[in-house]
């Protein structure tokens, strides 16, 4: 699916949380509902399936509890997307990303192959399975893993045993740090832990910009990757370097970067990707030079950073801004008045009207043991909902999030932000400062929850915590309920009254 990401460093974020958050967007032309939902050990399947590869596999028999964020819809896999386990580690899956045809040809991905044929007959040929892939990650690694590290050693294994059939990236949290895998072809992968310090921005394209092979293949301190990565690397003449320091016997350097190594620079990804990660970063690091034909940086620039410091902590309310953002107070803005017709065209915006649902998770260090996830979620095209908090430490969530179905209905949370965005989109200009309000209330409304939540925890019985959580949680969806049900009042009433078919003259 087509995403995009952002991952916080405990130091870079404003109250000293991880923070990793993703947009799960769908294919071109199509629109994937979704639930939020709490997965159960006894739930957990102990032999998987893939629906789309048909890969099988055992699962350890001591799965935690965690939520996700699946498909609403049976028939197409679990798409689990996002959630937290029990453990308070988080895991974002995936990012769909970009690779090179070097890569391809020395390790092609692992598709799946159709029976030729019929069985028993002459010339029959069985079914090949492919690989695991974005359908299965999150359901094969979260409910086993109690650390981010963990989390990317265990996919980092499956990928070698197993395969995918498409190039990923994945992010995984604890309170401490915050790890980003991406994969590179069928069966290889990399890993850097994200410094405190800064943030990330991944658009649909490989972004490791730099990588210490030493490391990883010694203490693993703040890299990790696939145990034969040098000798493919060298065998295929990955390493594109060419800095003479730091240069084995077999032609692959000590540190390398990845993304000239493994990835992509096409024009495709001028329009796709690096020009969402030119705005998150124009708006988080604002005082660098961002504009005009001499700028330091361009959305068309290869060599925007992996990662920076920003020039102020980011907010839970940054993470939505830029995760909702139609590159706002530029010529690139669709909904704008600046550039031309061409200009509000030429890149795709990072709130796109096929968003499925956004998901920030934190883990809050400072919070009272099992409050300390927090899985933060939007609904549906992400420049018209809200992001409102819901704890992870559960059995169950309120309907208005987890009851998606196929069905349009404002009982949905899912459907009535769609509703909302599709009605709002014609008459932005009309509808925006109503929607701001109310974004700014519902996010408001959701931190006083939590703070006062918080304050109960320590007076709650150990075995009552989950149910105070599910309490905070309903309240929660409560308001966001009421608040959507007046905004779709109110821009139904705006954009009805844009209709071309209006006149002056009134009957009464």
């Amino acid at each position: 699916m087509a995403c995009t990401t952002i991952l916080v460093g405990k130091r870079a974020s404003y109250d000293g949380s991880t923070i990793i958050a993703r947009n799960c967007d769908s294919g071109n032309g199509s629109f994937t509902p979704e639930n939020f939902v709490v997965v159960q050990p006894a739930e957990q399947p102990r032999h998987y399936k893939s629906v789309l590869s048909h890969v099988e596999c055992d699962l350890p028999d001591n799965p935690m509890r965690y939520t996700s964020v699946p498909t609403a819809t049976d028939g197409e896999g679990i798409w689990a997307e996002a959630g937290i386990n029990a453990a308070d580690v988080a895991m974002t899956a995936t990012e769909t990303i970009t690779s090179n045809e070097r890569v391809l040809g020395a390790d092609p991905l692992v598709e799946l192959v159709p029976a030729k044929g019929t069985e028993g007959e002459e010339g029959y040929e069985p079914e090949v399975p492919g690989g695991i892939g974005e359908e299965d990650f999150v359901t094969l690694v979260l409910p086993y893993i109690k650390s981010a590290r963990e989390g990317v050693l265990r996919l980092g294994k499956l990928l070698e045993e197993l395969g995918t059939y498409e190039m990923n990236g994945v992010g995984f949290s604890d309170a401490d740090e915050i790890w980003w895998l991406e994969t590179v072809g069928g069966h290889h992968w990399i890993a850097r832990r994200v410094p405190d310090d800064v943030y990330v921005t991944m658009p649909n394209q490989l972004g490791i910009d730099e990588f210490d092979l030493d490391d990883a293949l010694g203490e693993g301190e703040n890299y990790l990757c696939s145990a034969d990565l040098r000798n493919w690397m060298a065998a295929n003449h990955l390493d594109l370097t060419m800095d003479s320091e730091g240069l084995g016997a077999d032609g692959v350097h000590a540190r390398f970067n990845p993304r000239e190594a493994f990835g992509s620079h096409s024009e495709r990804d001028h329009v796709y990707n690096t020009c969402r990660a030119w705005y998150m970063q124009r708006t988080l690091n604002p005082s660098d030079d961002w504009d005009g034909p001499d700028a330091a940086w361009r959305p068309e620039d290869n060599d925007l950073p992996w990662c920076r410091v920003p020039e102020r902590k980011v907010t839970i309310e940054d993470v939505k801004l830029v995760l909702s953002s139609h590159y706002e107070g530029t010529e690139y803005d669709c909904y704008g008045d600046r550039g031309t017709d061409a200009t509000r065209k030429r890149f795709r915006p990072i709130g796109i009207n096929r968003q499925s649902h956004l998901a920030a998770l934190q883990i809050r260090p400072y919070a009272p043991a099992g409050a300390r996830g927090v899985q933060w979620l939007a609904f549906g095209s992400n420049a018209f909902n809200t992001m409102v908090p819901m704890y992870t430490n559960i059995n169950r969530t309120p309907a208005y999030l987890s009851g998606t179905t196929r069905r349009v209905t404002t009982d949905s949370l899912y459907w009535e932000n769609r509703i909302i965005a599709c009605l709002a989109d014609a008459h932005y200009n009309d509808n925006v400062n109503t929607i701001d309000a109310f974004q700014q209330k519902t996010m408001a409304f959701g931190h006083r929850v939590l703070r006062e939540t918080d304050a109960q925890v320590a007076d709650v019985a150990e075995g009552e915590l989950s149910a105070l959580l599910e309490a905070a949680n309903d309240r929660v969806a409560d308001e966001l309920r009421e608040e959507n049900d007046k905004l779709l009042d109110q821009v139904l009433y705006t954009s009805s009254m844009h209709m071309r078919n209006g006149f002056s003259l009134s009957d009464h």
